[in-house]
Protein backbone atom coordinates (compact mmCIF):
# COMPACT_ATOMS: atom_id res chain seq x y z
CA UNK A 1 0.00 0.00 0.00
CA UNK A 2 1.30 3.14 -1.13
CA UNK A 3 2.15 6.04 1.70
CA UNK A 4 1.13 9.78 1.52
CA UNK A 5 1.21 12.49 3.73
CA UNK A 6 -1.37 13.60 5.75
CA UNK A 7 -1.92 16.60 3.26
CA UNK A 8 -2.11 14.24 0.18
CA UNK A 9 -3.95 11.79 1.36
CA UNK A 10 -6.66 14.73 3.11
CA UNK A 11 -6.98 16.04 -0.56
CA UNK A 12 -7.22 13.20 -2.02
CA UNK A 13 -10.20 12.28 0.07
CA UNK A 14 -11.77 15.71 -1.13
CA UNK A 15 -10.89 14.71 -5.14
CA UNK A 16 -12.16 11.83 -4.96
CA UNK A 17 -15.44 12.93 -3.58
CA UNK A 18 -16.21 15.92 -5.63
CA UNK A 19 -15.05 13.33 -8.78
CA UNK A 20 -17.84 11.30 -7.24
CA UNK A 21 -20.22 13.72 -6.70
CA UNK A 22 -20.66 16.91 -9.93
CA UNK A 23 -22.60 19.21 -7.24
CA UNK A 24 -20.25 19.49 -4.50
CA UNK A 25 -18.21 23.09 -4.12
CA UNK A 26 -15.32 24.41 -1.87
CA UNK A 27 -15.50 27.67 -0.67
CA UNK A 28 -12.40 29.01 0.81
CA UNK A 29 -8.53 27.60 -0.30
CA UNK A 30 -5.43 27.20 1.61
CA UNK A 31 -6.37 23.52 3.20
CA UNK A 32 -4.01 21.42 1.84
CA UNK A 33 -1.10 23.44 0.54
CA UNK A 34 0.94 22.64 -2.52
CA UNK A 35 -1.45 19.44 -3.09
CA UNK A 36 -4.54 22.04 -3.20
CA UNK A 37 -3.06 22.72 -7.14
CA UNK A 38 -4.66 19.01 -8.17
CA UNK A 39 -8.32 20.07 -7.29
CA UNK A 40 -8.35 23.47 -8.85
CA UNK A 41 -7.10 22.38 -12.17
CA UNK A 42 -9.82 19.59 -11.80
CA UNK A 43 -12.79 21.79 -10.81
CA UNK A 44 -12.11 25.42 -11.70
CA UNK A 45 -15.41 26.14 -11.55
CA UNK A 46 -16.38 24.74 -8.07
CA UNK A 47 -13.84 26.40 -5.74
CA UNK A 48 -14.87 29.72 -4.55
CA UNK A 49 -11.96 31.92 -2.91
CA UNK A 50 -13.63 34.98 -1.33
CA UNK A 51 -12.26 37.80 0.25
CA UNK A 52 -11.53 36.89 4.49
CA UNK A 53 -15.43 37.08 5.55
CA UNK A 54 -15.90 34.27 8.11
CA UNK A 55 -19.45 35.18 8.73
CA UNK A 56 -20.57 35.69 4.77
CA UNK A 57 -18.49 32.55 4.29
CA UNK A 58 -20.23 30.45 6.57
CA UNK A 59 -23.56 32.15 5.54
CA UNK A 60 -22.63 31.32 2.04
CA UNK A 61 -21.99 27.56 2.14
CA UNK A 62 -24.78 26.71 4.84
CA UNK A 63 -27.21 28.58 2.25
CA UNK A 64 -25.52 26.29 -0.69
CA UNK A 65 -26.42 23.24 1.75
CA UNK A 66 -30.03 24.21 2.32
CA UNK A 67 -30.48 24.13 -1.36
CA UNK A 68 -29.05 20.37 -1.50
CA UNK A 69 -25.64 21.48 -2.40
CA UNK A 70 -22.97 19.80 -0.25
CA UNK A 71 -20.57 22.37 0.62
CA UNK A 72 -17.21 22.94 2.01
CA UNK A 73 -16.38 26.21 3.68
CA UNK A 74 -12.64 26.76 4.83
CA UNK A 75 -11.21 29.01 7.32
CA UNK A 76 -7.77 28.74 7.57
CA UNK A 77 -7.16 28.56 11.11
CA UNK A 78 -9.70 27.50 13.22
CA UNK A 79 -9.60 30.27 15.87
CA UNK A 80 -11.63 32.05 12.61
CA UNK A 81 -14.11 29.85 12.87
CA UNK A 82 -15.53 31.82 15.97
CA UNK A 83 -16.09 34.88 13.79
CA UNK A 84 -18.59 32.63 12.62
CA UNK A 85 -20.20 30.22 14.79
CA UNK A 86 -23.85 32.22 14.49
CA UNK A 87 -23.77 31.10 11.19
CA UNK A 88 -22.69 27.33 12.45
CA UNK A 89 -24.46 27.16 15.39
CA UNK A 90 -27.95 28.65 14.47
CA UNK A 91 -28.28 28.08 11.22
CA UNK A 92 -26.83 24.94 9.95
CA UNK A 93 -27.03 22.80 12.98
CA UNK A 94 -30.14 23.49 13.95
CA UNK A 95 -32.11 24.01 10.65
CA UNK A 96 -32.95 20.03 10.04
CA UNK A 97 -34.86 20.05 13.51
CA UNK A 98 -36.52 23.45 12.78
CA UNK A 99 -38.04 22.13 10.08
CA UNK A 100 -38.77 18.66 11.20
CA UNK A 101 -36.47 16.94 8.85
CA UNK A 102 -37.42 18.32 5.82
CA UNK A 103 -34.33 20.30 5.07
CA UNK A 104 -30.84 18.80 5.16
CA UNK A 105 -27.73 20.73 5.80
CA UNK A 106 -25.00 19.13 3.59
CA UNK A 107 -22.24 21.47 4.94
CA UNK A 108 -18.60 20.89 6.43
CA UNK A 109 -16.86 23.36 8.19
CA UNK A 110 -13.09 23.01 8.30
CA UNK A 111 -10.04 24.54 9.60
CA UNK A 112 -6.31 24.26 11.28
CA UNK A 113 -6.45 23.96 15.09
CA UNK A 114 -4.34 23.71 17.51
CA UNK A 115 -0.76 24.72 18.96
CA UNK A 116 1.53 25.08 16.09
CA UNK A 117 4.52 26.83 17.31
CA UNK A 118 4.47 30.36 18.17
CA UNK A 119 0.56 31.03 16.86
CA UNK A 120 -0.37 32.60 20.51
CA UNK A 121 -3.37 33.22 21.74
CA UNK A 122 -5.70 34.31 18.17
CA UNK A 123 -4.11 30.97 16.12
CA UNK A 124 -4.13 27.95 18.15
CA UNK A 125 -7.62 27.78 19.33
CA UNK A 126 -8.89 23.79 19.65
CA UNK A 127 -12.55 24.58 19.38
CA UNK A 128 -13.94 21.00 19.21
CA UNK A 129 -15.02 21.12 23.03
CA UNK A 130 -17.32 23.82 21.90
CA UNK A 131 -19.14 22.12 18.70
CA UNK A 132 -19.15 19.18 20.21
CA UNK A 133 -21.73 20.93 23.02
CA UNK A 134 -24.00 22.19 19.82
CA UNK A 135 -26.51 19.79 19.28
CA UNK A 136 -26.49 18.95 15.74
CA UNK A 137 -22.97 18.99 14.52
CA UNK A 138 -20.86 16.39 13.76
CA UNK A 139 -17.54 16.78 14.93
CA UNK A 140 -14.46 15.21 13.14
CA UNK A 141 -10.70 14.94 14.41
CA UNK A 142 -8.40 12.17 12.34
CA UNK A 143 -5.15 11.42 13.60
CA UNK A 144 -3.28 9.98 10.74
CA UNK A 145 -3.36 10.05 6.43
CA UNK A 146 -5.62 7.11 6.24
CA UNK A 147 -8.25 8.40 8.40
CA UNK A 148 -8.44 12.01 6.48
CA UNK A 149 -8.75 10.90 3.69
CA UNK A 150 -11.75 8.70 4.36
CA UNK A 151 -13.36 11.00 7.36
CA UNK A 152 -13.52 13.59 4.90
CA UNK A 153 -15.12 11.35 2.23
CA UNK A 154 -18.07 10.91 4.68
CA UNK A 155 -18.14 14.32 5.86
CA UNK A 156 -18.92 15.43 2.19
CA UNK A 157 -20.95 12.31 1.57
CA UNK A 158 -23.23 13.65 5.10
CA UNK A 159 -26.29 15.15 4.86
CA UNK A 160 -25.56 16.67 7.84
CA UNK A 161 -23.60 19.51 9.33
CA UNK A 162 -19.80 18.43 10.00
CA UNK A 163 -16.86 20.47 11.69
CA UNK A 164 -13.64 18.82 10.44
CA UNK A 165 -10.98 20.13 12.38
CA UNK A 166 -7.29 18.84 11.34
CA UNK A 167 -4.30 19.99 13.25
CA UNK A 168 -0.88 21.69 11.05
CA UNK A 169 1.56 19.44 13.11
CA UNK A 170 -0.22 16.55 11.37
CA UNK A 171 -0.09 17.42 7.70
CA UNK A 172 3.22 16.62 7.09
CA UNK A 173 3.39 12.86 8.95
CA UNK A 174 3.16 10.02 6.30
CA UNK A 175 1.25 6.22 6.32
CA UNK A 176 -0.44 4.21 4.32
CA UNK A 177 -2.90 5.36 1.98
CA UNK A 178 -5.45 3.35 -0.19
CA UNK A 179 -5.53 4.17 -3.66
CA UNK A 180 -8.93 3.56 -4.25
CA UNK A 181 -11.88 5.46 -2.70
CA UNK A 182 -13.29 4.64 0.24
CA UNK A 183 -14.82 6.06 3.46
CA UNK A 184 -15.24 5.46 7.57
CA UNK A 185 -17.90 5.31 9.30
CA UNK A 186 -18.64 8.22 12.43
CA UNK A 187 -18.87 6.91 15.93
CA UNK A 188 -16.54 3.97 15.35
CA UNK A 189 -13.03 4.17 17.21
CA UNK A 190 -9.93 2.71 16.17
CA UNK A 191 -6.78 1.43 18.44
CA UNK A 192 -3.82 2.65 17.24
CA UNK A 193 -1.44 0.75 19.68
CA UNK A 194 -2.98 -2.37 21.89
CA UNK A 195 -1.81 -2.86 25.36
CA UNK A 196 -3.26 -4.69 28.46
CA UNK A 197 -2.52 -1.91 31.61
CA UNK A 198 -4.06 1.40 30.40
CA UNK A 199 -6.07 2.71 28.20
CA UNK A 200 -5.05 6.10 26.52
CA UNK A 201 -7.90 8.38 24.77
CA UNK A 202 -6.92 10.94 22.53
CA UNK A 203 -7.96 12.75 19.24
CA UNK A 204 -5.86 14.72 16.80
CA UNK A 205 -2.56 15.49 17.19
CA UNK A 206 -2.38 14.14 20.98
CA UNK A 207 -3.32 10.35 19.32
CA UNK A 208 0.65 10.88 17.85
CA UNK A 209 1.22 12.09 20.98
CA UNK A 210 0.03 9.85 23.18
CA UNK A 211 1.98 6.92 20.66
CA UNK A 212 5.19 7.98 21.70
CA UNK A 213 4.14 7.97 25.31
CA UNK A 214 3.09 4.73 24.72
CA UNK A 215 6.18 3.96 23.35
CA UNK A 216 7.95 5.46 26.61
CA UNK A 217 5.66 3.02 29.29
CA UNK A 218 7.10 0.09 27.24
CA UNK A 219 10.44 0.64 28.60
CA UNK A 220 9.48 0.65 32.06
CA UNK A 221 7.02 -3.04 30.88
CA UNK A 222 3.85 -0.76 31.08
CA UNK A 223 1.78 -1.73 28.19
CA UNK A 224 -0.30 1.02 26.69
CA UNK A 225 -3.55 0.73 24.67
CA UNK A 226 -3.85 3.73 22.48
CA UNK A 227 -7.63 4.56 21.82
CA UNK A 228 -8.62 7.02 18.63
CA UNK A 229 -12.05 7.82 18.89
CA UNK A 230 -12.06 9.53 15.28
CA UNK A 231 -14.74 11.75 15.65
CA UNK A 232 -15.74 13.54 19.13
CA UNK A 233 -19.83 13.62 17.65
CA UNK A 234 -20.70 10.73 17.62
CA UNK A 235 -18.56 9.56 20.32
CA UNK A 236 -18.18 5.72 20.36
CA UNK A 237 -18.12 5.32 24.00
CA UNK A 238 -19.39 1.41 23.75
CA UNK A 239 -15.94 0.99 22.24
CA UNK A 240 -13.65 3.40 25.05
CA UNK A 241 -15.70 1.90 27.81
CA UNK A 242 -14.91 -1.91 26.29
CA UNK A 243 -10.84 -0.69 26.15
CA UNK A 244 -11.05 0.18 29.83
CA UNK A 245 -12.79 -3.01 30.56
CA UNK A 246 -9.87 -4.77 29.85
CA UNK A 247 -6.86 -2.45 31.26
CA UNK A 248 -9.31 -1.17 33.84
CA UNK A 249 -7.58 2.13 33.94
CA UNK A 250 -7.79 5.51 31.57
CA UNK A 251 -5.88 8.87 30.92
CA UNK A 252 -7.97 11.05 28.54
CA UNK A 253 -5.42 13.17 26.43
CA UNK A 254 -7.20 16.18 24.55
CA UNK A 255 -5.59 19.56 23.62
CA UNK A 256 -8.23 21.51 24.63
CA UNK A 257 -8.62 22.81 28.44
CA UNK A 258 -9.40 20.55 30.86
CA UNK A 259 -12.61 22.32 31.63
CA UNK A 260 -15.77 20.74 29.30
CA UNK A 261 -13.43 19.04 27.30
CA UNK A 262 -13.57 16.15 25.07
CA UNK A 263 -11.67 14.39 28.24
CA UNK A 264 -13.99 15.17 30.41
CA UNK A 265 -16.93 13.70 28.40
CA UNK A 266 -14.52 10.38 27.95
CA UNK A 267 -13.76 10.32 31.70
CA UNK A 268 -17.84 10.76 32.31
CA UNK A 269 -18.97 8.79 30.20
CA UNK A 270 -16.45 5.70 31.25
CA UNK A 271 -17.71 6.66 35.17
CA UNK A 272 -21.42 6.24 34.47
CA UNK A 273 -20.82 3.00 31.70
CA UNK A 274 -17.95 1.46 33.24
CA UNK A 275 -17.46 2.48 36.75
CA UNK A 276 -17.00 -0.84 37.96
CA UNK A 277 -13.70 -2.18 35.73
CA UNK A 278 -11.74 0.91 36.80
CA UNK A 279 -9.29 0.15 39.44
CA UNK A 280 -7.58 3.26 40.00
CA UNK A 281 -8.77 7.57 39.26
CA UNK A 282 -8.90 8.55 35.77
CA UNK A 283 -6.55 10.79 34.82
CA UNK A 284 -6.75 13.74 32.36
CA UNK A 285 -4.01 15.17 30.47
CA UNK A 286 -5.06 18.28 28.71
CA UNK A 287 -3.83 21.95 27.82
CA UNK A 288 -3.16 24.29 30.63
CA UNK A 289 -6.63 26.77 31.35
CA UNK A 290 -4.36 30.12 29.94
CA UNK A 291 -4.32 31.88 26.49
CA UNK A 292 -1.48 30.30 24.65
CA UNK A 293 1.99 32.02 25.22
CA UNK A 294 4.06 33.01 21.85
CA UNK A 295 6.88 31.93 23.59
CA UNK A 296 7.71 28.51 22.63
CA UNK A 297 8.88 26.79 25.70
CA UNK A 298 6.05 28.57 27.34
CA UNK A 299 3.53 27.15 24.73
CA UNK A 300 5.24 23.48 25.29
CA UNK A 301 4.66 23.79 28.63
CA UNK A 302 0.68 24.41 28.56
CA UNK A 303 0.09 21.66 26.33
CA UNK A 304 0.55 17.69 26.56
CA UNK A 305 3.83 16.34 25.71
CA UNK A 306 4.71 12.44 25.86
CA UNK A 307 6.22 12.70 29.25
CA UNK A 308 3.59 14.31 30.99
CA UNK A 309 1.18 11.72 29.59
CA UNK A 310 3.25 8.76 30.26
CA UNK A 311 3.62 10.47 34.02
CA UNK A 312 -0.20 10.15 34.45
CA UNK A 313 -0.15 6.35 33.23
CA UNK A 314 2.56 5.73 35.59
CA UNK A 315 0.50 7.13 38.44
CA UNK A 316 -3.13 5.11 37.36
CA UNK A 317 -0.98 2.04 36.83
CA UNK A 318 1.17 2.80 40.07
CA UNK A 319 4.34 2.35 38.88
CA UNK A 320 6.67 5.07 39.01
CA UNK A 321 10.21 5.16 37.24
CA UNK A 322 12.50 3.21 38.88
CA UNK A 323 16.03 3.84 38.54
CA UNK A 324 18.48 1.35 38.37
CA UNK A 325 15.71 -1.11 37.33
CA UNK A 326 16.68 -3.06 33.82
CA UNK A 327 13.29 -2.52 32.27
CA UNK A 328 11.43 -5.55 30.74
CA UNK A 329 10.24 -5.96 27.41
CA UNK A 330 6.56 -5.85 26.14
CA UNK A 331 4.53 -7.31 23.37
CA UNK A 332 2.52 -4.31 22.82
Amino acid sequence: MPKKTYAAAFVDGINRAMMRDPDIRLIGTGFGGRFEGTLHRNYPSRIVDPPTSEGAMAALGTGAALTGMPTMVHFGTSAFMLEAWNQICHEAAVSHYMTSGDIDVPVTFHGFHGVRVGGAPQHSTSPQAMAANMPGLQVVLPSSPHDAKGLIMSALKSRNPTVFLNHTKLMGIEGEVPTRAYELPFGKLDIKRRGRDVTIVATSWMVQVSLQAAALLAEDGISAEVVDPRTAVPLDMKGIVRSVRKTGRLVCVDETPEMCSIASEVAAGVVQHGFGALKAPIERVCRAPTPTPFSPPLERFTVPQPETIADAARKTVGRGRRRGRRPRRTSA
